[in-house]
């Protein structure tokens, strides 16, 4: 009863929703998101320093989450490369002393709070010829307005950054009256329309007043009260709000600060002051404000303008474009067209007339559908990470938000098995698994930041080469048993592989190796082909005839490993090699092929020990010395028995060891010799007991089948800022955002998948006179791109 119960649940599940009706749904989806936050930014504006300076929340203790923006942490060298021949300016109480000396500790953490604290405090960065001034003005009065007024002088050098605020010492010095907070309204005003003609050539910002925790102040600052506070903070909002004729001030008020003190304030030591942890908080949302619209940090959304069009991404826009208007005339067309042809009832004898076939798709149609699909594929790319239309946030890792989402698919894969058609070793629907589950690990892995705990690093560096080990196993095993090197075969595997890339690497101003897991399948692929293709080709079928061949191939695998060992120890011959134009353009990122270098190295024998296994694996089969029937132990159950003891030791060993891991340099020293312990380990324990090789999940497979569009389209639209943040499409809620935005995200992966495989087939026909045709034309494609690149890469210098 169970049993049935459980596949009609499944069979309901799937009549109800299959992918087709998924994808219309996150349409629709898209569509509305679109719409609300264009009203919501038409509405609320679109300037995303107004969240960094107005609203944000704590994730965990110390980290700080602007609202629905990316704030980036500024290193000692961004920061003076930043403020380079700047001069900041703070002005006011204690509270502003203690922005300013976190502020300058960006620049220079050796910088001490020492000396008279009601006194005026210079610092400066000869070697960036940086200024930062502290003016000692703790009450909003004719002193701090004459300060202010000198800078309004024409010939007075002005700062670059103006930081003003004060209240507490106006509440402490007249016992909290209503006549001082009167004199502040009044001596506010006076100094508002100063402030709002600095605005106009500096950054000014007023710094709204913190609220204190009353039972932790002396006996001489009781009267300074949270409700106090907020008075003096309304009449300075409501007063430099109004103090322009313009619908919108250019003076900045900071209130963030407000709500981290909030948060915080109960760790003051004397219930006035905040901790050092929320004051460097406000620091470098400082930071941000200034910093980013300068240096454009990749993990700083906040204050970022939307980054220009380049002649590349225009006339993609151009070709897209062109290709959705062709498709919409052409299905016109065609839909007249089956009109007129459609069958009618005979008025005489009142029988309809005998249907006429419809005829086949033709070539034009889909290459048309396809390129219009994958246009507004990529306009969704676009909107999400670069027309800051969506928002952004900063990942933040806890031990939860990587482990209970992976109990979740756990169960889900549990829920959804079947039996397999074959129980060989590493079948079609076994691979497609365990691509499926490392894959969903890998996106868990990459939106919960958990690459900052080192023990999942680790494991996660075991899943990345099991992919690269089934390149080696797959690829091997089919050249080997097929015998096909034929261009056909090469092309089918290379455009699949990398057209997302390209396109993507178009309409998103990347370069190649930004997707670095993509060129390095693509360089092993040919590797592995040009190592079995070159004579003496050596497949199984010659092989089985003479012995001899598979020591020839044996010696092939050898001198393979051989020139990787060399690649890898001679950094220098491998970045020469790579450094080469036009390999140059695939394979540099940032101007050099270091990080290149360092993926490729990472991995370096995995692909090796996948060919190496595919040949051991094959040549036991064609002895019959496997028994790989239905229910079947693979080999007898003495030998079984011990091989998975040794696996489970082995697995748990390597584990064990990774967890105990403390620095990440030295286990990725390690790493490439030993990664394929565990995967080994895990093969022999999926496939040595008969049970396990005749089921599989097919949840997972399912996953796995469209594993490479998840891991490339992941940068983009599921993750935010080039993988450094999370795309934010319902801001305020973050599980529903993940629920929704996951969805859409999947279906996305899975249209692109056959948008890929339906172009696949028209672009590389299987006659070769057509084919070479179809090379040339690629051929002349990447050399007007890399023209036009070159032409871009001027035109930025």
């Amino acid at each position: 009863m169970a049993a049935l119960a459980y596949n009609l649940g499944k069979r309901e599940i799937n009549h109800y929703f299959s992918v087709r009706s998924a994808k219309v749904l996150a349409l629709v989806a898209v569509l509305l998101l679109a719409v609300c936050h264009l009203a919501s930014r038409r509405y609320r504006g679109n300037d995303s320093c107004e969240y960094l300076l107005s609203s944000g929340r704590f994730l965990g203790e110390k980290v700080w989450q602007p609202h629905s923006c990316m704030m980036h942490k500024y290193k000692i060298s961004e920061a003076k490369n930043c403020l380079v021949d700047k001069h900041i300016a703070f002005i006011g109480d204690s509270r502003i002393r203690q922005l300013f000396y976190s502020f300058v500790k960006i620049i220079n953490p050796q910088f001490k709070e020492e000396g008279n604290k009601h006194e005026n405090i210079p610092f400066e960065d000869k070697t960036a010829s940086v200024k930062v001034d502290f003016l000692w003005h703790p009450e909003v009065n004719g002193s701090m307005k004459q300060c202010i007024k000198v800078w309004t002088e024409d010939s007075v050098a002005k700062p670059h950054v103006i930081v003003a605020g004060a209240a507490t010492w106006s509440i402490k010095i007249h016992n909290g009256s209503n006549e001082a907070l009167s004199q502040y309204k009044m001596n506010i005003t006076s100094i508002a329309p100063l402030l709002e003609k600095l605005a106009k050539t500096s950054d000014v910002y007023w710094v709204l007043q913190d609220p204190v925790y009353e039972d932790l102040l002396s006996e001489n600052r009781k009267m300074i009260t949270n409700e106090k506070i907020d008075a003096y903070n309304e009449a300075a909002v409501s007063i430099l709000n109004s103090s322009t004729r313009n619908s919108k001030s250019n003076v900045k008020v900071f209130s963030v600060s407000k709500l981290i003190a909030q948060e915080t304030i109960m760790e003051s030591l004397d219930g006035l002051h905040l901790p050092e942890s929320s004051r460097e908080t406000s620091a470098m949302i400082l930071m941000n404000v200034y910093c980013n619209k300068i240096l454009k940090p990749v993990d700083g959304s906040c204050c970022q303008p939307r980054p220009p069009l380049t002649l590349i991404q225009k006339l993609a826009a151009c070709f897209f474009t062109l290709s959705i208007i062709g498709y919409l005339i052409f299905y016109i067309i065609h839909r007249n067209a089956h009109r007129k042809n459609k069958p009618c009832t005979d008025l005489e004898s009142g029988e309809e007339k005998k249907n006429i076939i419809n005829p086949p798709v033709s070539p034009l149609e889909i290459l048309l559908q396809s390129f219009c699909k994958l246009g507004l594929i990529m306009a969704y790319f676009y909107m999400c990470d670069r027309a800051n239309l969506f928002m952004k946030e900063n990942k933040f890792y806890t031990h939860s938000t990587f482990f209970i989402p992976i109990i979740y698919i756990l169960v889900l894969g549990v829920f959804y098995n079947e039996n397999t058609k074959e129980t060989k070793v590493l079948n079609r629907e076994q691979t497609d698994e365990w691509k499926g589950w490392m894959q969903l690990v890998i996106l868990i892995y990459h939106i919960s930041g958990a690459s900052t705990f080192l023990p999942v690093y680790m494991h996660i560096r075991v899943l990345v080469a099991a992919y690269l080990f089934q390149t080696g196993y797959g690829h091997f095993s089919y050249f080997w048993i097929k015998g096909d090197f034929g261009i056909h075969r090469v092309c089918q595997v290379l455009f699949r592989l990398n057209f997302l890339v390209v396109v993507l690497c178009i309409v998103m101003d990347r370069p190649y190796q930004f997707y670095y897991f993509v060129p390095l399948v693509t360089v092993w692929f040919m590797v592995i082909y040009v190592t079995l293709a070159l004579w003496p080709q050596i497949i199984q079928k010659k092989a089985n005839g003479n012995c001899l061949w598979h020591f020839g191939l044996l010696l092939k695998l050898a001198f393979l490993l051989l020139c990787i060992c060399f690649l890898a120890y001679s950094q220098g011959a491998f970045e020469k090699i790579f450094s080469l134009w036009p390999l140059s353009k695939c394979f540099e990122l940032k101007g050099n092929v270091y990080e290149w270098w360092f993926r490729w190295r990472l991995d370096r024998y995995v692909v090796f020990h996948g060919m190496l296994f595919a040949f051991i694996y094959l040549a036991l089969q064609k002895r019959q010395i496997l028994s790989e029937g239905k229910g079947e132990p693979l080999f007898s159950s003495k030998i079984s028995n011990f091989l998975l003891f040794i696996s489970v030791v082995s697995f748990l060993t390597y584990s064990i060891w990774a967890s105990s891991c403390k620095n990440k340099s030295e286990c990725n020293e390690l790493h490439p010799s030993v990664s394929v312990v565990q995967i080994l380990a895990f093969i022999l324990i999926r496939n040595i007991p008969g049970y396990a090789r005749s089921v599989y999940s097919s949840f997972f497979a399912w996953f796995g089948r469209i594993s490479l569009e998840l891991f490339i389209c992941q940068y983009h639209i599921w993750l935010a800022a080039d993988t450094r943040g999370i795309l934010v499409l319902i801001p305020g809620n973050p599980m529903l955002n993940i629920i929704v935005s996951t969805f859409i995200f999947v279906c996305v992966a899975h249209e692109i998948s056959q948008i890929t495989n339906d172009l696949a087939q028209i672009i590389i026909p299987k006659d070769n006179s057509s084919l070479l045709k179809r090379l040339a034309c690629i051929a002349a494609f990447f050399c007007g791109l890399l023209i036009l690149s070159s032409i871009q890469d001027k035109s930025r210098h």
